[in-house]
């Protein structure tokens, strides 16, 4: 299996409004070869942290994603979101493969 962490961190007073965006996404991802699950975690500390986490089959079937036009229309969606301060955020994004459960 191969995992993906995007984290973020926007203004606490606004973290309630993105948990909401995640709640009604797309799930274009959904249907993507290889998709296993999606997460959209916040840090019990510091709640303005969301971390996405995506996981795949593989490496392969994830780049596939990346590259594909589903996910091209999501986030040009992201970048005409009215809020500018969120449509501005660029999470961090780390790669994993699943070598041990």
């Amino acid at each position: 299996m191969y995992t993906v962490f995007s984290t973020f961190d926007v203004n606490e007073e606004k973290a309630e409004e993105v948990i909401g965006i995640y709640q009604n996404r797309s799930r274009l991802v959904d249907s993507a070869e290889g998709f296993v699950d999606f997460f959209l975690l916040q840090n019990d500390k510091r709640p303005g942290e969301l971390t996405v986490q995506l996981i795949f089959n593989n490496k392969k079937d994830y780049l596939q994603w990346v590259r594909g036009e589903d996910f091209k229309r999501i986030h040009e969606l992201e970048k005409k979101y009215p809020d500018q301060e969120l449509a501005a955020v660029i999470p961090k994004v780390s790669q994993y493969k699943v070598v041990a459960r």
